[in-house]
């Protein structure tokens, strides 16, 4: 397993990660527990989740029941800021909220600290500075390693950088956000500039566009049933457009004539991008995680690069 640094940070991480958003939720106890055995098994260092995932920190519960002492070989990353009730309170990114979302997400996942916490979203009525003191304060209590943003504009995370710095603030380090073949104006080109300028690392999610770059999926047939486009309509109106269908062919196309499937494409596409510094994906079961790994190994040229681009400009 390659380890590459997060970004100009020390913290050094798995290229592939292991999106924990289906335990405690989408799949029980003993199939998260398959999934994270065999992830450490593998080399998979990065274990990202976020106290939202799993009907609300049902993720992060079952993770600090199975980790146990493997808890010490990985990086653990967890994320705060979206709605943990119905009432609007505990959300955000406030002093007085993350006080207390870190010792809730520390208590359910059993640890004393997290390698990486992350804003899981902007937070309009909270100003930056207050966040980022906050953040700070948890870092130097070493309750946390090192903070991130996700799903931020350029213009925030250039904000919160600027902001960080004119205050003498620990400062993010990466940005976790939406980045595959098939959508990629969501890095490109500003957030990716800004990333580069700060030297942040990038995680991003949902690399496969939530299954269609596994291969899987055909045009005008049914979808295979229990996959998750086939459960989700939200995700298939979504990702299965009369725009993706044609360049997920031409993809498919692509990594067939040069012996390579599209998931290895995916995969390996992204890791050729800079900043990326792991890809993050979700898996149900054990054997899910031998192909995300295999995926990653595909060296693409420059010549690869550029007939890509040209595919996927659409």
């Amino acid at each position: 397993m390659e380890i590459r640094n997060l970004g100009q940070s020390g913290l050094r991480v798995s290229a592939i990660g292991l999106g924990c958003n289906n335990f405690g939720g989408r799949i029980n106890e003993d199939a998260t527990r398959a999934v994270i055995h065999q992830a450490l098994d593998l080399g998979i260092t990065l274990f990202d989740t976020a106290d939202t995932y799993g009907e609300r920190g049902g993720s992060e519960t079952v993770m600090g029941k199975i980790l146990g002492d493997a808890r010490k070989r990985i990086v653990l990353a967890t994320k705060f800021g979206m709605p943990m009730d119905d009432a609007g309170v505990k959300v955000g990114g406030s002093r007085r909220y993350i006080m207390q979302a870190v010792e809730d997400s520390l208590r359910r996942l059993r640890t004393d600290w997290f390698d990486l916490y992350q804003i899981h979203q902007p937070d309009p009525r909270t100003p930056i500075e207050e966040t980022l003191r906050a953040l700070d304060d948890l870092v130097r209590q070493g309750k946390v390693r090192y903070i991130g943003c996700s799903n931020f504009p350029a213009w925030q995370v250039v904000e919160a950088q600027w902001t960080a710095k004119a205050n003498n603030l620990n400062a993010f380090v990466s940005c976790q956000d939406e980045y595959s073949l098939l959508v990629r104006h969501v890095v490109e080109p500003q957030l990716k500039s800004a990333m580069l300028k700060y030297g942040m690392g990038l995680l991003p999610f949902f690399p496969l566009a939530s299954g269609l770059l596994t291969g899987k999926y055909r045009r005008n047939a049914a979808l295979p049933a229990g996959t998750r486009l086939a459960g989700t309509p939200r995700l298939a109106d979504r990702y299965l457009t009369e725009r993706n269908w044609p360049i997920a062919e031409k993809l498919g196309d692509f990594a067939e004539q040069r012996g390579h499937t599209l998931l290895e494409l995916a995969f390996s596409w992204l890791l050729a991008q800079a900043p990326v510094a792991s890809v993050i994906a979700g898996a149900t079961r054990p054997e899910q995680l031998e192909q995300n790994v295999k995926a990653g190994s595909w060296k693409l040229s420059a010549e690869d690069l550029a007939e890509i681009d040209r595919i996927t400009a659409g």
